[in-house]
């Protein structure tokens, strides 16, 4: 496989995983927009401190409310 290629196709794992973990939020928050949806799968990503010092406390209860 050539250096192209491979960079394509770890680009399309990326957008797979990324909509898994899409999916996933979506199906535990389900009244949740798209922006709830972005930071929900930032936070799984990125961890709590993390996030936290990138977004704030963009979903203020979240400890109590995550389910994932």
């Amino acid at each position: 496989m050539s250096p192209a290629e491979r960079i394509h196709r770890t680009l399309e794992y990326s957008d797979f995983i990324r909509g898994v973990c899409e999916a996933g939020v979506r199906e535990a928050y389900p009244a949740a927009d798209e922006r709830e949806v972005f930071l929900r799968c930032a936070q799984r990503c990125l961890g709590p401190e993390l996030f936290r010092t990138v977004y704030g406390e963009a979903l203020p209860g979240d400890g109590l409310r995550n389910r994932g």
